[in-house]
């Protein structure tokens, strides 16, 4: 099994909105982190769907080594050279 990249060593701060579907990154080869851009193709990896009932701020991980996906469980803290947070994305 190939391990992700990770693309962060901090969560990115998003405004998610309510209802909308929105695809996880899980490989951490998208240019549009932490979503998904498809450049997955050709790996064993897939995004992670979800969507959120009501819209919210969420730090969604980065890093690729959380146990919560998309959402970030601080799992970024055992990676060396430590940001606090990404520039918010909107």
């Amino acid at each position: 099994m190939d391990l992700p990249r990770v693309a962060a060593t901090c969560p990115a701060k998003i405004e998610l909105e309510g209802g909308k579907n929105y695809a996880y990154c899980t490989c951490g080869l998208s240019a549009k982190q932490p979503f998904c851009d498809g450049a997955h193709k050709g790996t064993e990896f897939r995004p992670t769907l979800f969507t959120v009932p009501e819209g919210k701020t969420a730090y969604l991980c980065q890093c690729k080594k959380t146990g919560n996906a998309p959402y970030c469980d601080g799992s970024h803290k055992q990676i060396p050279q430590n940001p606090q947070v990404a520039p918010e994305i909107a």
